[in-house]
């Protein structure tokens, strides 16, 4: 919050401002919200998460009363095997270790790292988009709709269980509850600007994820 506050005020300073700011910010800004569809408009949400990403947010302040283009983007699970949630249970689910995360019916918004990167260069570069933006797949999944794809693609079981206490216990309850919040989030004003998804399936997007990188069928990263 602090650095984004410097950065924005410093370009709000410039005599040659740029025309826009694409700031990071998160899904977790809705909080845990059970079954509720949740757009770019809906109210923030509470806990620790949500709290950050809405001060986060509010840290653009000043560049954006200085006339700069401003885009937070709420990005969700990001599916890469290289980081995120992937890459922390991926050595579980190789070892037929992996399965349910909590009860598992909790919605998980995701999107692919090639999406990911596409929708941050189309905040970029698309005018009419300011304000929040959600870089989600149109497609949320449950929690064990995630991690039984993730078992299909590896072709290993998912047959165990994580306990939502025994993850509270091992992450704290910041760090959990990201990993057990419902959130159901829907890229309305993305697919409103005319952004085409090339993972709008959750199966093809795990696929993707483990194609490529260190351990990957295929060799080494992409450049």
């Amino acid at each position: 919050v602090t650095l984004t506050e410097l950065l924005a005020t410093a370009l709000a300073a410039l005599e040659e401002r740029p025309a826009v700011l694409v700031n990071a910010s998160a899904v977790g800004y809705y909080g845990d919200r059970g079954e509720e569809i949740l757009v770019e408009g809906s109210r923030p949400g509470s806990g620790f998460l949500a709290e950050v990403c809405v001060e986060w947010e509010a840290a653009t302040e000043a560049a954006e009363d200085a006339g700069i283009r401003v885009v937070n983007v709420r990005s969700g699970v990001v599916l890469d095997r290289n980081g995120g949630f992937v890459s922390f249970v991926l050595p579980l689910f190789e070892r037929g270790l992996g399965g349910r995360i909590g009860g598992g019916g909790q919605w998980t918004s995701w999107i692919a790292l090639e999406d990911e990167i596409a929708a941050l260069l189309h905040a970029a570069t698309t005018p009419s988009l300011s304000g929040p933006l959600n870089a989600v797949s149109p497609a949320p999944a449950r929690s064990h709709e995630v991690t039984t794809a993730l078992a299909t693609a590896l072709g290993r079981p998912a047959l165990l269980s994580l306990p939502a206490g025994a993850l509270r216990l091992a992450l704290g309850p910041d760090a959990s509850g990201y990993a057990l919040a419902s959130e159901r989030v829907l890229p309305r004003k993305l697919e409103g600007s005319g952004f085409e998804f090339a993972h709008r399936d959750l199966d093809g997007a795990i696929r993707a994820a483990l194609a490529h990188g260190p351990g990957a069928a295929g060799g080494a990263p992409p450049a």
